[in-house]
């Protein structure tokens, strides 16, 4: 892989030798990830080349930070009290849109990469995602809610920093591997990469990546979408059919 992103570096520090600023050229090792029945997850890989101007890298070289998104949804967030000895759902709060998936890995860590407000503009870390709480929520409530959001899509494995998981090789050539793990919805994924340089953003590039499901995990995935009537009569009839056999064969054998 080195030697290739070498070559890829050499022909297109041509068409950049009159470049002013830095640029990023990203790729990753899957640009479509299909979710079959054995789907376990998967590590993707994140890698490139910064080109700077005049072919040259700067003796004290700057960091990269990469980011995994998966597609923003709403969701509600229920908050569980024991009330006469039973757990219940006590409250709820809304979010209009947050990333069903977020990694993020970087070459040193973000605190001493960035600002709070630079890291905030461009979401870098965890604790910087715009999370777009509904309206009408109190702060206090809001800050509460939140926590508890990225709390439990941390312990799910769909929210992950890692501070020291990008690899800079001679300044140039980066690398950085991004779990995937096997309950990521479906979607367009993007994969930014950022190159920071004291304190400031220099350059950004995006790429894409599909996360689909194929085989027979994908025609019952279509057909409870397209067919939603008729997908519902036949989970119910298949669950009534299993139920009979189960009792069935407990007759049987008793």
């Amino acid at each position: 892989m080195r030697r290739a992103a070498a070559a890829f570096v050499a022909l297109a520090s041509l068409a950049l030798a009159a470049a002013s600023k830095p640029v990023l050229v990203p790729d990753v090792s899957a640009r479509n990830i299909e979710i079959r029945y054995s789907f376990t997850g998967a590590q993707l890989l994140l890698f490139g080349a910064i080109l700077y101007p005049g072919g040259r890298a700067p003796s004290d070289s700057a960091d990269v930070v990469v980011v995994v998104k998966g597609p923003v949804e709403p969701i509600i967030i229920r908050e569980k009290q024991r009330i006469a000895l039973i757990w219940m759902n006590a409250d709820s709060s809304r979010f209009r849109s947050a990333p069903s998936f977020y990694a993020v890995a970087s070459s040193r860590p973000i605190a001493d990469l960035v600002d709070e407000r630079t890291a905030a503009v461009y979401e870098l870390g965890v604790q910087n995602l715009q999370l777009s709480p509904g309206t009408g929520a109190l702060p206090e409530k809001a800050r509460r809610f939140e926590a508890g959001l990225l709390d439990l899509r941390r312990r799910q494995g769909l929210y992950s920093e890692n501070p020291r998981g990008v690899e800079i090789s001679e300044g140039v050539l980066y690398r950085a591997s991004i779990a995937i793990p096997s309950q990521v919805p479906v979607g367009t994924y993007t994969a930014e990469t950022f190159l920071i340089d004291n304190g400031r953003v220099l350059a950004a590039a995006t790429r894409d990546i599909e996360i689909g499901k194929s085989g027979f995990e994908r025609f019952v995935a279509l057909a409870a979408r397209r067919h939603a009537l008729l997908y519902g009569l036949v989970s119910m009839l298949l669950s009534l059919g299993l139920g009979w056999a189960a009792a069935a064969a407990f007759r049987r054998r008793f």
